[in-house]
């Protein structure tokens, strides 16, 4: 029953944090975003919404190209508590067929929209084969868009080696987003922390339990 909970911290010997972006891809702001890591070597995960993938097939396929994760965030980003099982099944279907087209294998993870599960939901998405990721930062709230600031202050106290971090890069004016995650990577590289994917997050974690126990 380990993969049934919603995974927001890993246990971890060294210092590593996986940036996650919702909503995208977005053709103003992904691109932004991907500067950003390249310019540390770091590595993010976004979970994308298959509707964005259609309309901005090119954007994902260079998140892709640029060995970021790919995950699945549905296909239209519905509260999938308030949907049976059956449309639940097929909002994750659709999204995962459509980041096969992008990277040519399947997503290891899914964030539900608005956070929004049940057992039902977390049950479907570990028979579909995904960890179900939450985050450790949800008060930067950087979707309302609160302000650098804020969306900066409610991240840095949440940091540690092993969790996992929540932004968006689609859905709206996501400028304060990309100011603030510029200054937070540039801040944990000098702090020597590794930016790595969701997925190998999990892995360094497994590497983790399997020495420890």
């Amino acid at each position: 029953m380990g993969n049934i909970a919603m995974v927001e911290q890993e246990s971890v010997r060294e210092k590593v944090v996986a940036f996650t972006f919702d909503d995208g891809p977005h053709p103003v702001y992904t691109p932004q975003i991907l500067e950003i890591f390249s310019a540390v070597g770091g590595r993010a995960t976004f979970f994308m919404i298959g509707q964005e993938i259609e309309a901005h097939p090119e954007i994902a396929a260079e998140v892709h190209r640029e060995g970021h994760e790919i995950a699945n965030h549905t296909y239209t980003h519905p509260d999938l508590t308030k949907l049976t099982l059956e449309e639940a099944g097929k909002e994750l279907q659709r999204a995962e067929n459509l980041v096969q087209e992008v990277t040519g294998q399947p997503a290891r993870s899914f964030r539900p929209p608005y956070f929004g599960v049940n057992d039902d939901i977390l049950s479907l998405a570990a028979e579909s084969g995904y960890r179900t990721i939450s985050a450790v930062n949800g008060d930067a709230r950087d979707w309302d868009n609160p302000g650098v600031e804020h969306i900066l202050e409610h991240t840095r106290s949440a940091v540690k080696p092993g969790n996992v971090l929540i932004f968006h890069d689609g859905y709206g004016e996501r400028s304060q987003t990309v100011e603030a995650v510029r200054i937070l990577v540039d801040e944990l590289v000098a702090e020597g922390y590794r930016l790595v994917t969701v997925s190998e997050l999990l892995d360094i974690s497994r590497e983790h339990d399997e020495k420890t126990t």
